[in-house]
């Protein structure tokens, strides 16, 4: 039996196994090993354990199994820190010499080995790299041997590191290179899109958690109905539309149009498909949905379809629905007309105080009643404006003198009333519902304003057809015929004069 332990070095994407030689190395410890590069300084990532022969060939091969020197003191971490900065340093000028010789490689680190014997200068390339012109030049560029290593693009994105897709550190350097090669088969079984970009990891290669969860999809699909097969359930046929492998659930699209999703293991197997599976040698999938699986559902629409099923076979009585079931018709209601013919007809079944509100006036008559009422009101204050008028003592004036001192105030007329009138209404006097009509306004509240018309200056010819049975023996103004000529405005411009 050998005591073996895992150690961990910067450049290294895997853990290699080592002699615990008697050091009492545990794990977290830093140690010092002897490697076939030279002596390096290392993390050992887990406890020692005793192997036997077989196993240890199982572990490393062929290989050699190297002892661990000793484990590292504080004098040995603060020399290690400083073979890291130098290697730091060195890096640009590696970088450089790269560009000025125009090699085909990307350089990745500079490590300077613990014991001093050689600088490793690791770099990726897709292809072989003569790289013998280089080591000349670095070995000149920092005064140490050089020893130059290729490494893949994988072991690069695990040395630098990085964050992926789901924003978790990148596997590769996290959990290492130990697991099997991920190919794209494994993101046809899940259902992956396969684009480049959506399966690709910062390597550029295929994401390593591909790997992760095919077993477990391989074994879904295994036991599961085939997609867009057609399978029986209390509502009529359905089609499987969507796998739910974390869930272990398919998604089944039913005869209406409704989207379910059902666990696997409540589905079972009619015996069609067990004679099937035993004819055909193949195992024997589930293909009939029970109701319970159903019931148990929280969807609203497969309740009222089953609810719905149990009333058509006759499980539950049509007797114990009401009439505000959801499955029952409600009764329509006669649309009663506007019209007062209308709403003397009764509606069958109708009760006394339905019939009552139906002989009630609708709003539409409402509305034609209160303008009726608004319309008398506003002739009745018409009439006792035009009766204070009557009653009002009125001054004589002078048609020439009033002409030339004072300018009455014209009610608003249209353009061509006033051109009109223009000759003619300045010898004569102030109409009399002009002078009255401030007062008119004080008696009254709101004073009511005359209709226009055209052709009826401005409502001065109802105004005057009101005054004439309040005014007695008053002389009532003379009906001018309008002319829409010329000659009217020149005579009437002779006529003021």
């Amino acid at each position: 039996m050998t005591s073996v332990i895992p150690v961990k070095f910067a450049y290294a994407v895997r853990d290699l196994w080592f002699d615990q030689n008697g050091t009492d190395a545990q794990e977290g410890d830093h140690v010092i090993c002897s490697t076939e590069r030279g002596t390096e300084i290392g993390l050992a990532t887990g406890p020692a354990k005793e192997v036997s022969r077989e196993e240890l060939t199982n572990m490393i091969g062929n290989a050699t199994l190297k002892p661990v020197l000793r484990i590292a003191t504080d004098a040995d971490l603060d020399y290690a820190n400083t073979l890291a900065i130098r290697g730091d340093e060195a890096f640009p000028a590696f970088r450089n010499l790269v560009l000025q010789s125009g090699l085909d490689m990307k350089p990745v680190g500079v490590e300077y080995l613990f014991g001093g014997e050689k600088a490793v200068c690791y770099f990726a390339a897709e292809e072989r790299v003569d790289f013998r012109q280089l080591v000349r030049d670095m070995s000149h560029e920092l005064h140490q041997r050089i020893d130059m290593r290729q490494i893949g693009v994988r072991e690069e994105a695990a040395l630098v590191g990085g964050f992926g897709h789901c924003g978790q550190e990148l596997c590769c350097a996290r959990f290492g290179l130990s697991f099997e090669p991920v190919s794209i088969r494994m993101a046809k079984e899940q259902d992956l899109p396969l684009t480049s970009n959506k399966i690709s990891g910062a390597c550029g290669r295929l994401m390593c958690c591909l790997r992760y969860e095919f077993e477990a999809y391989r074994d879904f699909k295994g036991r599961a109905p085939k997609r867009n097969a057609v399978i029986d359930t209390p509502l009529g046929k359905a089609k499987i539309i969507e796998y739910d492998t974390p869930k272990e659930q398919l998604a089944l699209r039913i005869e209406n149009g409704k989207v379910v999703r059902i666990p696997l293991s409540e589905m079972v197997a009619s015996e069609a498909a067990v004679k099937k599976s035993e004819d055909l040698h193949c195992p024997c999938r589930p293909d009939t949905v029970v109701r319970a699986s159903l019931e148990k559902l929280s969807s609203p629409d497969v309740q009222m379809a089953l609810a719905e099923l149990d009333r058509k076979m006759g499980v539950v009585p049509e007797d114990t629905f009401d009439t505000a079931d959801i499955f029952v018709e409600p009764k329509r209601r006669k649309r009663r007309s506007r019209r007062r013919g209308a709403a003397q007809e009764a509606v069958e079944g109708e009760t006394p105080a339905q019939e009552k509100k139906a002989a009630a006036p609708t709003t539409g008559e409402k509305r034609t009643r209160r303008r009726r009422r608004k319309r008398a009101g506003a002739g009745a204050t018409a009439n006792t404006a035009s009766e204070a008028t009557a009653k009002t003592p009125q001054k004589p004036q002078d048609a020439s003198a009033g002409a030339a001192d004072q300018k009455p105030k014209e009610p608003r007329r249209r353009r061509r009333h006033r051109k009109a009138s223009a000759g003619a209404g300045a010898q004569q006097s102030q109409p009399q519902h002009m002078a009255t009509q401030p007062k008119q306004q004080a008696q009254a509240g709101k004073p009511a304003k005359p209709k226009r018309r055209p052709g009826d200056r401005g409502g001065q010819q109802a105004q005057s057809q009101q005054q004439k049975p309040a005014a007695e023996g008053a002389a009532a103004p003379k009906r001018r015929r309008r002319r829409r000529r010329r000659g009217n405005k020149q005579g009437g411009e002779n006529t003021a004069e």
